[in-house]
């Protein structure tokens, strides 16, 4: 599948020729919790002012077919983390029966980059393991300011999430923190005063605060900026998130820091189907195997290295965010296990033409999806299968499966021999969540409207 990068301005080619400096770069992976791919400016999106976040997006590379490598949190970070799908260690479910987190013989992005001198933090949500040995200040990053667990509220709350011993509670470390004001303004803040005290040698960033995440709050100050919206609370949360993105891109501008430093923009899954977000005009949400499950927005920018103003249509994944680093770091070798991932440097330099992916993969328990050139294969067990071609229907309406046999058998054998190489799941989101699941998939399968989508919808099928 050939792809190809769109100038979208007047850009020059003199920067390819001069190869890359001696200097290494900053790197920071801002990671959005739960966002709608059509909930950014850069994407699209009206109602939403996003202007911080649009502003990297056009120094930087908009990538049009970049999906994260799990429709659900957890096993998404885990991907991004270790660059290898979580299915080669089992972790391909959020939190649930069994959870044990990922495991500790994985290599992850921050100690790669740390063995190779980069100061490293990480603030915000965790979500890959609650024992100690998983902890992120055990697993490369020096410095950790965030909570462990999947989700809190975006206030201190003593008597809840930030009660004593509670995995909500909000970490400086391994120490329980009281913290004032909005959380997503403070992460930004800890960000920054992190920035300005390693300004003197590399750092590596990962900055994945809960927004736009529930529980649905904001201040009421940015409600009240919202007044009247249709989907005010989700509006106020965004332009909290935009804020923090402005307030570090400040900090870079100011310490003379922003044009080597390497930024990545994504989300870690589709939009949520409970936070007013839109992955419009993709079918399908957080959760489930159709794009709007995974397919995120997604941006790369360099401005000393890499041409901006431009958009990328070549088959990308997260996974490709852990070779990009090793390789925009000096050209790492990887001492950890095969990574699945590839550097997207040459393709955003120049130096590589067409897709980084012929074919992408996804599995979350009883269901799973292939990606190969155009198509898009969906399996769930006890519904069977369907098939899409994306390039002419984008929005997964018109099965294929019948119509075009020898690219489905052809697209079947491509997943079962991906799946000879992983190992079954570790632990699983329990029975209610699969029959939600096999719900949704079912009302998909057959373009009807979704009934389920949360537990207490499931009792009135039930009676």
């Amino acid at each position: 599948m050939k792809s190809k990068l769109f100038f979208l301005g007047a850009a020059g080619m003199l920067f390819f020729q001069t190869g890359f400096g001696q200097t290494r770069p900053n790197i920071i992976i801002i990671l959005a919790d739960d966002a709608g791919n059509a909930d950014f400016g850069f994407q699209g999106c009206k109602d939403l002012p996003t202007p911080n976040i649009d502003a990297i997006a056009k120094d930087g590379v908009i990538f049009r077919d970049a999906h994260v490598s799990s429709t659900v949190s957890a096993p998404s970070r885990a991907g991004l983390m270790t660059g290898r799908y979580q299915q080669r260690f089992g972790f391909e479910c959020n939190d649930g029966n069994g959870y044990t987190g990922l495991n500790t013989s994985e290599t992850f992005i921050a100690g790669e980059l740390k063995k190779a001198g980069y100061a490293t933090a990480a603030f915000g949500k965790w979500h890959l393991g609650e024992k100690e040995t998983q902890h992120p200040n055990q697993r490369g990053f020096d410095y950790f300011y965030g909570f462990i667990a999947g989700s809190r509220s975006y206030f201190y709350r003593p008597d809840k999430d930030d009660k004593p011993g509670n995995k909500n509670q909000l970490l400086e470390n391994d120490k329980p923190v009281r913290f004032d004001g909005y959380l997503t303004d403070v992460l930004a803040e800890k960000a920054v005063s992190f920035i300005h005290s390693h300004q003197k040698k590399p750092f590596f960033i990962y900055w994945a605060p809960n927004a736009v995440h529930t529980p649905l709050e904001a201040t009421s100050e940015d409600l009240q900026r919202f007044s009247g919206h249709p989907r005010q609370k989700l509006a106020a949360m965004t332009y909290a998130l935009d804020r923090g993105v402005g307030k570090i891109v400040s900090k870079l501008k100011a310490s003379g820091l922003y044009n080597n430093t390497l930024i990545f923009f994504l989300s870690d899954n589709g939009g949520a189907h409970n936070n007013q977000s839109s992955n419009l005009p993709l079918k399908g949400f957080k959760g489930n195997e159709y794009e709007g499950g995974h397919r995120v927005p997604f941006v790369v920018s360099w401005p000393a290295k890499i041409q901006g103003n431009r958009h990328f249509d070549g088959l990308s994944s997260s996974l490709d965010i852990f070779p990009s680093c090793l390789e925009a770091a000096g050209k790492l070798a990887h001492t950890g296990k095969p990574l699945d991932g590839v550097s997207l440097i040459p393709y955003l330099t120049g130096a590589s033409e067409g897709s980084p992916h012929e074919q992408l993969f996804w599995r979350k328990d009883q269901d799973a999806s292939a990606r190969v050139g155009d198509f898009k294969l969906i399996r769930v067990n006890q519904l069977g299968f369907r098939m899409y071609n994306l390039k002419n229907n984008l929005q997964e309406t018109e099965d294929l499966s019948q119509k075009q046999p020898e690219q489905f058998e052809k697209m079947k054998k491509n997943m079962q021999q991906w799946e000879s190489h992983m190992m079954k799941p570790l632990w699983t989101e329990g029975a209610v969540w699969d029959t939600i699941t096999l719900m949704i998939h079912d009302d998909l399968f057959h373009n009807r409207d979704v009934r389920v989508k949360e537990p207490q919808q499931l009792k009135k099928f039930n009676k």
